[in-house]
């Protein structure tokens, strides 16, 4: 049995756009007859509407399912059926299972069923509500029966749709369900709205038309952008489509409440040549220059006018010279790079060159014709003058061995500069071209002059600063063993520029991490070059260990520099209020799996545990640059194997959907199961993200780990001479217990000098730590004087003063960092292990 069409996004396997559920349940009832009357399909909606299991009713004659013993409604099908007709729709009194009536209005739709030669009958309705039972009539809805409806319902929607358009239209539900219907849409499908409401429109016309129809229906939903098709809506029978005659050209857009949510559909059907030149030029609108991408650009500009203006367009480039595109002298034998070409036949055979090829065009031939008058020209290739290029030139012989019978060559000129040309031409369509066309045609070519125009200009710059912020941000993430990290970069739209969005991971002492995501405002060299310094900045304040809300402190005063650095000479400045920087620093700390985060107008970062997802409160601090003002940091313990999701705005604020929806996609992405960080990296994008991003991305994702027990050891100290060689006893054993005694003789060493510092020159208490994690040893001594040790070199008499330099050459790296409670020295070396 051939089931019936199944509508784009309902297909198996096939993903479907999350759009907003209708606030009515409707289903579409679908069952096959074939010339018979034997019922030879039967859907779920069927089984809903009447009852019947498909093993109760497949097989059997349709005339059961009538509540009508007459079998009024059979011979007015079957009447139907014999004058010819393709289609009947009426209302029926059905037989529910249980015995009970229904009226239901059907539409059925005659066909011949994929490789058969037999026809058969399709039979549809729409089941809106509640499953319809006895006495419960789906086509009641609640907008008929004269309730109260909410702003956005059909009726609601059909004022808007008739208020906007005087054509033919008709709405449909983000369901993709038609609602309602203007009488021009009834005329020419020769049904009534009632007839249609709940259908979809491969329902109402179940041909290719309407699948192609309902496929850009489907994409309006998804971006909330507009859709033209050269598909034809059917004028009289809907599952006839004759040619272009029977119907008119069809245009898709999105129905909006007043807060901008989507809400629906309008389809709207055009006629007559100035509706197809608006349409047209309103396509061009959005599809041509969506980039700063020249070959993008050049084809975007032959898409949009093949087929609905030319057979067969091509796009050749002049090339640029001495920073002026277009600088080649115009006279004589004109050599250009062929940008973009499109045809109406497969492979694109009337063009001689491919894509990226150049072609050199005769002193006679009408592109050297057109580019010196400088102007755009019609040509009937029966002239004296295209024989003369056709004999010269191999492009002019391919295109009249193609029937080519009418051309169009106009100059690609912005800004006094002359880019190149463009070729339109005609051979399977037989009407000429009019000097309408080629006044549509110079709109096109200037549309997308102007964005070939820009690109030449801004390509450098764009080039020279996203070099400049790749080469800030980091290519390999460094070793540490406290977090699982898995980073994405995604750069905006082409035409917002290079943004200054960065991430850093910074390894501290102590066996933490520090993690950095900042937003520099605004796009270009100037943003990219601003983020590489503070990025620097940050890595410098990072490696004196300072905390979190102290780092952004002094990262302000720096933004306060830059922004008085960049001051106009009239003294307002261009930054921070114009610089604009956001900031999110946060430490983790494996040992004791905590970490303390500070945020200086950024948005928060979100947390997954084991029992739970949310958002993490650390107080939210001003923007980098207002200087005057706190900054406050937060702790929390993260259970072991926790993500932490660090990201910028740009992933959150989307155009079509608000902030509350754009989190719960993100904690959609990180809680759904996957084996590695960047799986889940992907799953957070793709969820949150429905069309290219308006501003840079960036999302950093971190799994937390932690040391275990046997990995730290620590000891209390009393303030004594005497303990130091005991801690030195203790440290040899714990390197035992660890398998690493060959780095034994340097630990002692290096325990002893730390030790004696903090007894001699620290306050009490004192306490001594090792950790041990991969390859590197750890030792720490930590008191409470917040005096800071500074290596000296000693003279030759000197008894003392050689301790820290000792230290120094014999660890891998050393260092000071300060704590709430007095100042900490550790220094780290790499062992390696007795088995290795």
């Amino acid at each position: 049995m051939e089931h019936p069409p199944t509508p784009p996004g309902e297909r198996p396997g096939e993903a479907a756009a999350p759009l907003e559920p209708p606030r009515t349940a409707t289903v579409t009832a679908t069952a096959t007859v074939d010339e018979h009357g034997i019922v030879t399909g039967w859907d779920e909606g069927a089984r809903r509407l009447l009852g019947y299991e498909p093993s109760q009713i497949i097989g059997r004659p349709a005339t059961r399912l009538l509540a009508d013993d007459t079998g009024e409604a059979a011979r007015r099908a079957a009447g139907h059926q014999a004058a010819g007709e393709d289609r009947w729709n009426g209302t029926v009194a059905l037989r529910h299972q249980d015995g009970g009536r229904l009226e239901q209005h059907l539409l059925a739709h005659r066909r011949t069923p994929t490789g058969g030669a037999a026809t058969e009958w399709l039979l549809l309705c729409a089941v809106t509500g509640p499953p319809p039972y006895p006495g419960n009539h789906p086509q009641d809805t609640p907008g008929e029966r004269g309730q109260e409806e909410e702003p956005g319902t059909p009726r609601e929607l059909k004022e808007w749709a008739f208020a906007q358009s005087p054509c033919i239209l008709a709405v449909f539900g983000t369901d993709l369900r038609l609602l309602a219907a203007n009488t021009g849409m009834e005329r020419a499908l020769s049904l009534t709205e009632a007839e249609m409401r709940g259908l979809r429109l491969v329902d109402i016309a179940p041909h290719p038309v309407g699948e192609e129809i309902q496929a850009r229906m489907r994409r309006v939903l998804q971006d909330g952008r507009p859709q033209w098709t050269e598909a034809f809506l059917p004028a009289a029978h809907a599952g006839r489509a004759d040619g272009p005659e029977s119907g008119r050209p069809v245009s898709l857009t999105a129905l909006r409440d007043g807060a901008g949510r989507l809400r629906g559909v309008c389809l709207t059907a055009y006629q007559g040549h100035a509706e197809r030149e608006r349409m047209l030029l309103n396509e061009a609108g959005t599809r041509i220059g969506t980039t700063l991408d020249i070959a993008r650009t050049a084809q975007e500009l032959t898409d949009v006018a093949v087929p609905r203006l030319a057979d067969f367009a091509a796009v050749d480039l002049l090339p640029a010279r001495g920073g002026e595109a277009g600088a080649t002298a115009l006279a004589g034998p004109i050599t250009m790079r062929r940008a973009a070409v499109r045809s109406v036949l497969e492979g694109n055979p009337e063009s001689p060159v491919a894509v990226g090829e150049s072609s050199t065009f005769p002193a006679l031939s009408p592109v050297a014709e057109c580019l010196g008058k400088d102007r755009g020209t019609l040509y009937e290739m029966t002239g004296p003058a295209l024989a003369r290029w056709a004999g010269e030139d191999p492009g002019a012989a391919r295109l009249r061995q193609w029937g080519t019978h009418s051309l169009m060559v106009v100059p690609l000129r912005a800004r006094g500069t002359t880019l190149g040309a463009a070729l339109f031409s005609r051979h399977h369509n037989p009407a000429p071209f009019t000097p309408q066309d080629l006044q549509l045609a110079e709109e096109l070519t200037a549309r997308a002059a102007l964005s070939i125009h820009n690109a030449r200009r801004h390509t450098p710059e764009r080039t020279t600063a996203m070099t400049l912020q790749r080469s800030l941000l980091p290519r390999v993430l460094p070793e540490q063993a406290a977090l699982e990290i898995a980073s994405r970069y995604l750069p905006a739209d082409p035409l917002a520029g290079v943004g200054g969005d960065w991430f850093d991971v910074i390894p501290l002492s102590g066996a933490r991490v520090a993690l950095v995501v900042g937003d520099v405002v605004g796009h270009g060299i100037r943003a990219s070059a601003t983020m590489g310094r503070l990025r620097t900045a940050v890595r410098t304040l990072a490696d004196v260990d300072l905390p979190p809300d102290e780092l952004l402190t002094h990262l302000d005063d720096l933004v306060i520099h830059l922004s008085a650095d960049e001051a106009t000479p009239e003294g307002a400045p261009e930054g921070a209020g114009g610089i604009g920087v956001t900031c999110l620093y946060a430490v983790y700390d494996p040992v004791t799996r905590r970490c303390t985060l500070a945020r200086a107008g950024h948005p928060p970062p979100a947390v997954v545990t084991p029992d739970a997802a949310y958002l993490l409160d650390v107080p939210a601090g001003p923007p980098l640059g207002l200087g005057g003002l706190p900054f406050e940091a937060t702790e929390t313990e993260l259970p072991e194997g926790s993500l932490l999701a660090l990201y910028t705005d740009g992933l959150l604020e989307r155009r079509d959907h608000d902030i509350d929806e754009a989190f719960d996609k993100m904690f959609a992405g990180l809680v759904r199961p996957a084996h590695t960080l960047d799986t889940v990296c992907d799953h957070v994008l793709t969820a949150t993200l429905t069309h290219r991003p308006d501003d840079d991305i960036v999302l950093l994702i971190a799994r937390t780990r932690a040391l275990s027990a046997d990995r730290v050891a620590a000891w209390d100290l009393q303030p004594h001479p005497a303990v130091v060689a005991r801690v030195r006893q203790n440290a040899t054993a714990q390197l035992s217990t660890w398998g690493l005694t060959q780095a034994g003789f340097i630990t002692e060493l290096i325990v002893s000098e730390l030790v004696t510092n903090a007894i001699r020159y620290g306050k009490p208490p004192v306490q001594f730590r090792m950790i041990h994690h991969n390859t590197t040893l750890i030792c720490e001594v930590s008191d409470t004087s917040s005096t800071t040790p500074h290596m000296r070199r000693a003279r030759f008499y000197d008894e003392g003063g050689r301790g820290l330099l000792l230290v120094a050459q014999l660890a891998d790296r050393w260092g000071t960092r300060h704590t709430p409670t007095g100042k900490t020295i550790w220094a780290e070396q790499n062992v390696t292990s007795d088995n290795e």
